[in-house]
Order: C-alpha cells, then sequence, then structure tokens
C-alpha cells in the first residue's frame, strides 16, 4: 500500500470580546447582533459561553495565506455587525477592568450543562483563546504526533500571551487566562499515549462513567479533535493583531509537518518529563517571552530569541515547503513589537505616567484593543 502524508490542512478559530464602543466596557451580545454574523457568515461564527463573547472559524485551508484571507473576512464581518450596534470586538484573551460576576449566560444546553456540571469554576470562564487545527488524517500518527508536540507548548503560549489583567488590576502574569482556565478539569498538558486505541479506551472509560459525553470535553493544550481528523492546538492566548496570529498558525503548521518528516526517516522528538514542559509552560505564562525557556538539553534557561532562531531554522525547510516561511520567520516581529501583554502594559503604564487615573488608564488600554482588532485587514 504506498504511503500517504498528511494534507496538513488548516482551520482557525478565535473568540472575541464584545465591548461598547463608548464605555469600553463588556456588554452582552443582543440577539440580533448574534443573527446578523449568522446571516453573513453562516456556521462560521457561533455563540460562546458567555453572551459578551462570539466565536468564529475559517472553512478548511489549504495553505496559510487562505487562511488569513478567510479570518480577515471574518474579523471584518464580526466589527461590521458589532459596529451597527454601537459595539466593539477585541481579540484578547481577558477584558482589562471587567467583572465576571456580572457576565450573562448564553442561553445553549450545551452551556447550561457546563454551568451545573462545573459550577463556580465555569462561572469564572470570561477568557478567550485561539485554536489552530492541522489536519492529519492517520488516527496513530495524530496520537503519535500529539505526545511530541506538548514540547511546543510553552513556545507557542510564550508569543501568544494578550491576558496580563483581570478585574481591573495587573497581575503580574502574561497570560491570566490559564490561571483560570487551568481550574476546569481535563486541562493542561495532554497525557502520554502509546496508540489511537488507547486514547480511545481511555477516553470511553470516562464517557461510560456517564462524567462526559464526548471528547470534546477534553479540553488539554493540544487534543485530537473530536469532530474533525485534525490535531488542535489550544494553548494560544487569542491575539489582537491578525498578523501574530497567522504567524502562529504557520509556525503549529509547520512544526507538525517537522514532526512527521522526522517520523518518515525513523526519528522523533525526545518525550522529556511532562513536569519539565510544565516548567517551561508556567515560564511563558508567567513571563511571556521576556525571561527565557529552559533548553532541556543543556540543562539553562536560554533567552526566548535565542529559542525562537532555533525553532525557526528546525522547521525552515517544511515551511517552505508548505508555502508558509515568511510567515514563520515573522514571528520575530514579535519579538521586536512586543506580545498584546507587553503592549497592553506599556499603553497602561503611559497613561497612568500622563496622569490618568487607573479606570481611565484601563480604558486606554482597552481602546488599544480596539484599534488593533482591524490592523492589516
Amino acid at each position: 500500500m504506498a504511503h500517504v502524508s498528511p494534507t496538513f490542512t488548516l482551520g482557525v478559530e478565535e473568540e472575541y470580546l464584545i465591548v461598547d464602543a463608548e464605555t469600553l466596557d463588556l456588554v452582552a451580545a443582543p440577539d440580533a447582533l448574534m443573527d446578523g454574523c449568522i446571516n453573513h457568515l453562516g456556521e462560521k461564527v457561533s455563540p460562546e459561553f458567555l453572551r459578551c463573547q462570539v466565536e468564529v472559524g475559517t472553512g478548511v485551508c489549504v495553505t496559510v495565506a487562505e487562511a488569513r484571507e478567510d479570518l480577515s473576512h471574518l474579523r471584518r464581518t464580526v466589527k461590521k455587525v458589532c459596529n451597527e450596534f454601537g459595539l466593539e470586538p477585541i481579540a484578547a484573551s481577558t477584558h482589562p477592568f471587567a467583572a465576571w460576576q456580572k457576565q450573562k449566560f448564553t442561553e445553549k444546553e450545551r452551556y447550561q450543562e457546563l454551568e451545573r456540571d462545573l459550577a463556580g469554576v465555569a462561572r469564572r470562564m470570561l477568557i478567550c483563546g485561539m485554536h489552530v487545527h492541522v489536519g492529519i488524517d492517520d488516527d496513530d500518527l495524530r496520537v503519535d504526533l500529539l505526545n511530541q508536540f506538548s514540547y511546543f507548548v510553552p513556545h507557542l503560549l510564550a508569543l501568544s500571551t494578550s491576558s496580563p489583567f483581570w478585574e481591573g488590576r495587573q497581575t503580574g502574569l502574561h497570560s491570566y487566562r490559564l490561571s483560570v482556565f487551568d481550574n476546569l478539569p481535563r486541562t493542561g498538558l495532554p497525557p502520554v499515549f502509546s496508540s489511537f486505541s488507547e486514547y480511545n479506551r481511555s477516553v470511553q472509560t470516562i464517557i461510560d462513567a456517564e462524567i462526559v459525553e464526548d471528547a470534546s470535553k477534553l479540553w488539554w493544550d493540544v487534543r485530537p479533535s473530536a469532530r474533525f481528523p485534525t490535531l488542535e492546538s489550544r494553548i494560544c492566548d487569542v491575539m489582537p493583531r491578525i498578523s501574530h496570529t497567522i504567524a502562529l498558525t504557520a509556525l503549529t503548521q509547520s512544526i507538525f509537518r517537522m514532526l512527521y518528516e522526522l517520523r518518515r526517516k525513523n526519528q522523533r522528538w525526545r518525550l522529556y518529563e511532562r513536569f519539565l514542559i510544565e516548567e517551561n509552560r508556567w515560564r511563558a505564562q508567567r513571563y511571556g517571552p521576556t525571561q527565557g525557556l529552559i533548553d532541556f538539553g543543556i540543562g539553562q534557561i536560554v533567552p526566548f530569541e535565542e529559542i525562537l532562531d532555533e525553532l525557526i531554522d528546525l522547521v525552515t525547510p517544511h515551511a517552505s515547503e508548505l508555502g508558509c516561511l515568511a510567515e514563520v520567520q515573522s514571528t520575530r516581529s514579535i519579538l521586536r513589537e512586543g506580545t498584546s501583554s507587553q503592549r497592553q502594559a506599556e499603553v497602561y503604564e503611559k497613561a497612568t505616567e500622563n496622569g490618568a487615573d487607573q479606570d481611565e488608564a484601563l480604558k486606554e488600554v482597552v481602546s488599544s484593543l480596539v484599534t488593533e482588532f482591524s490592523q492589516g485587514l
């Protein structure tokens, strides 16, 4: 039987927050807003857990360029519909000053079940993320690459961080989103499975026990999709600038292709102990790209710029084959421009230095997020 390589097709999902154009506080999206989005975008848009959120997802894209075109259209359309109601979308993983206690839940059976099952943990879920699906048709190959991809979760998180504020306070973390999300069950790094059969048996155990109805209730940082023949990277904060989203989409796709090509050569990425990867995950959550990650090979913390250069070198031939080398190389611009978490902190500090009080400075941060949502569309 002839060998068939994966398609490495792409799908990108983003979650947005909806704010009042004047007060910049979160608002519950009116039903007519969601109806308007659906009229324009069909199944590519859907409500989220909270009524102040909306989720979009591209179609199946062959290339990163196609994904960018699709996602740009989704962002433009959501913004246009929001503006008709005096509202604005922002792409950040937390709102700088909104209170989760004041948010309203979407009247949808799935979300009502989540609230019942997860209780107080679910009620704090005022967070948004960005997910990248990569098409890998073979079941056992998906699980093999799942195991190896976990190593790169901290790298992607560090580059995507956009949630330094929570309820009007600087948290000291670049991704406070994970502090909220990790309180849910079945989150974090995925377990290591020897085969797709072992993965299926494990999932079926909790399905049979009637704890979950299907694998969509597994919220790991990377997981086999419950609906598609894809691996889904879920670690990233959602990013205000679409150029950064596309850069990390390209890097994700290229990492998967690199790992696949290693397998074809009877090689593989080394599987490190989970607690070591979790240490890098914490460093990315706490510091973003500012303090470096542990290079397990030499046992030292290495500046993130060096880590990223090495990763780009590793995936360059694969990004070239996929037609997304320029986008992968543009991840360096994230370090130059700063991640959203860095830029938000800078806006806040500049506003306070210019005499703004805390509330005014936080509004300046949200205003900057509104502006960045449309950049490059």
